[in-house]
């Protein structure tokens, strides 16, 4: 086995099988990218056909429990999906609409009947759906929603309708061409009290494709990217349909029309339902890392043979050995790694609760919340990353034969797409602050709060990859004063550690004033979030490092191993060196530490260089996904 060989076997993790099963079965013709421009029709229905393609596979029923008509292996189905992330995108994002989204809707918030009835044309392609739950008024702020969803006890329906424009269904895949069925968010109206967000299936055309009467299907056109999915916008004009399509797990009306809840809370029962569509996020987060990842392969490939200016020698100097061009790619690439761990160990994570091996409540919002925090950083780090690879390759970057338009326009709406990034880091942040309050209940005193606050965010900080294996390093840490400390991966460990409960404690003091009765709650909220957000982004950065750490301590010793502990050493320097400003304000590291880190990165720089190809070919993109023109003109194929 080759080193890349080996490094591949770490990163394709738990569900390797699956991910050679991709590479090695999925039709590139069908599945990779379009070889030419295509129109938005013909890319559309290329995009159907790949999807109704998946149809023939597990790779769909993998996601759904054995009741349901699947395989109830849930981290089989995330795994495929993230892997389509390297093809063309508008496949990924329409079979995840398709199975993920408006399937995931019938199987986590209906039951048996519904099940019954939906499940096994959804996962067999005779029934395509939306999820329509995004308003032209409201994204995010989904418990707010306009459309309302009526029970009429005279004929024992609900009756749907869009009361405004801000109310309008918009940017729902699948919607403008293919769905014939929508899974409805709305706010529930039973004898006229409104119980919040719920789900109704609704359908939107025919089976002859015509439009359903008081439905209104409008098409948002061309769109960045993703010009294989059909967005499209709904609205409803008192639409009725029988009781029975309320999707009712989690509240159902009764055949005497009373609506009954096994959740009192009427915002605790909203935020189980949406726990329960997590899974959206995390496969957004992974299939942004495969469009990363090839992006990289792409630009570092490039770089290995672009020559640019002479050497003292008098021939060209590969671009790849330039200290700036190193700078610009191998740190995004030592990220891309950490965030690839982390996210098989989120999969993970998610595939135990969704297989019933986990049950607890505090399980399921540790997912929601590290799903939310690896998708707005994830999807950030694609964002920035795929721009500097395009710009990493000149002209040839910016020409769309060479993937980098798509992979930059087909990821681009990541970043606000199943959650706004900052609304997420936003959700993270504030559960830490519950579990702080949880846990901290006496903050009167000012004094009692200092005294008290460092036991109670070590007991927040819980450590949920390799718990006991990352706090014997931490131990075993020098002080941070040290001249090791830096390169101490106990030392790293610390420091990440370290900044994360500074920033808690802190925010959690800022925001204490709220509380006082003559406070203006929402200023003070406002005024403080900046910190809200650099205290989950320093949450995430800990969860990264102690994945990337988790997953080094399980490796074999060897060359491998070896590598990526040098791997994992630039992600932690260069992650110190983009925050020196902070570590050096709080006294965390001394002006000459910081100094030292700068010349540390190019140090780790420089011992990667060699190893590129190596690290990229563990990535294991097929050939036929990442051909391109990058080194044609210079002689290579």
């Amino acid at each position: 086995m080759t080193t890349a060989e080996a490094i591949r076997t770490i990163l394709d993790g738990r569900w390797a099988e699956v991910r050679q099963e991709v590479r090695s079965t999925l039709d590139p013709e069908v599945f990779g990218p379009p070889e030419e421009l295509l129109s938005m029709e013909q890319h559309r229905e290329r995009t159907l056909q790949a999807v109704l393609e998946l149809t023939k596979t597990d790779f769909g029923r993998n996601g759904f429990t054995t009741e349901q008509g699947g395989t109830n292996e849930h981290g089989a189905a995330v795994t495929a999906i993230e892997m389509l992330g390297h093809a063309d995108l508008s496949v990924f994002v329409k079979a995840g609409v398709q199975f993920g989204l408006f399937g995931g809707a019938i199987a986590n918030l209906g039951t048996q009947r519904h099940w019954d009835a939906y499940l096994p044309g959804m996962l067999d392609g005779t029934l395509l759906g939306s999820f329509a739950m995004t308003e032209t008024g409201h994204g995010s702020d989904v418990q707010s929603l306009l459309t309302t969803a009526t029970y009429l006890p005279e004929s024992d329906e609900i009756e749907i309708h869009t009361p405004s424009i801000a109310a309008r269904k918009d940017y729902i895949g699948n919607a403008a061409r293919d769905a014939s069925l929508a899974a409805v968010f709305a706010q529930l109206v039973v004898d006229g009290e409104d119980h919040g967000v719920h789900c109704v299936l609704v359908p939107i055309r025919d089976e002859s494709g015509a439009t359903m009467p008081g439905v209104t299907i409008g098409d948002c056109g061309a769109k960045m990217g993703l010009r294989g999915v059909d967005n499209g916008r709904l609205t409803f004009d008192h639409v009725r349909v029988p009781r029975h399509n309320l999707l009712n797990r989690f509240g159902t009306i009764d055949d005497d029309g009373r609506y009954h809840s096994p959740i009192e809370s009427r915002g605790r029962r909203f935020f189980t339902m949406l726990g329960t569509l997590v899974r959206g996020r995390i496969t957004v987060a992974g299939a942004a890392g495969s469009a990363t990842r090839t992006a990289l392969t792409l630009a570092l490939t490039y770089g290995q043979h672009r020559r640019q200016f002479e050497d003292p020698e008098g021939g060209e100097v590969v671009i790849l050995d330039y200290l700036g061009h190193q700078r610009k790619l191998l740190p995004r690439l030592a990220r891309s790694y950490a965030l690839m761990l982390a996210q098989n160990a989120l999969v993970e994570q998610m595939h135990r609760i969704a297989a019933g091996e986990e049950t607890s409540e505090d399980a399921q919002r540790e997912l929601e919340a590290r799903a939310a925090g690896l998708k707005a950083i994830g999807t950030e780090h694609a964002t920035s990353t795929i721009q500097a690879c395009r710009e990493a390759c000149g002209g040839a970057g910016y020409l769309s034969v060479n993937r980098f338009a798509d992979l930059k326009a087909d990821t681009d709406v990541f970043t606000t797409f199943e959650g706004d990034n900052t609304v997420l880091l936003q959700l993270v942040a504030k559960g830490m602050l519950t579990s702080y309050s949880d846990a901290f209940h006496d903050m009167d005193s000012r004094g009692a709060f200092f005294f008290g606050a460092r036991q109670v965010t070590e007991a927040v900080i819980e450590r949920t990859i390799g718990g006991s294996l990352i706090q014997r390093l931490i131990s075993g840490a020098p002080g941070r004063d040290g001249d090791d400390a830096l390169s101490d991966r106990g030392g790293q460990l610390d420091l990440f550690e370290d900044r994360e409960k500074h920033l808690l404690e802190t925010l959690a003091l800022r925001l204490r004033r709220a509380q006082d009765d003559d406070a203006d709650s929402f200023a003070i909220f406002n005024d403080a979030q900046p910190h809200l957000l650099l205290t989950a982004r320093a949450h995430i950065d800990r969860v990264l490092l102690e994945a990337f750490v988790a997953a080094i301590d399980e490796a074999p010793e060897g060359e491998a191993r070896d590598l990526l502990e040098q791997v994992c050493d630039l992600f932690v320097l260069s992650t110190i060196e983009a925050d020196r400003a902070w570590f050096i304000e709080h006294g965390r590291l001394s002006q000459s530490q910081a100094k030292s880190v700068v010349g540390l990165v190019d140090e780790r720089c420089a011992e990667l260089r060699p190893h590129v190809q190596t690290l990229i070919d563990a990535f294991a993109i097929p050939m036929a996904w990442r051909e391109t023109e990058l080194l044609e003109f210079l002689g290579d194929t």
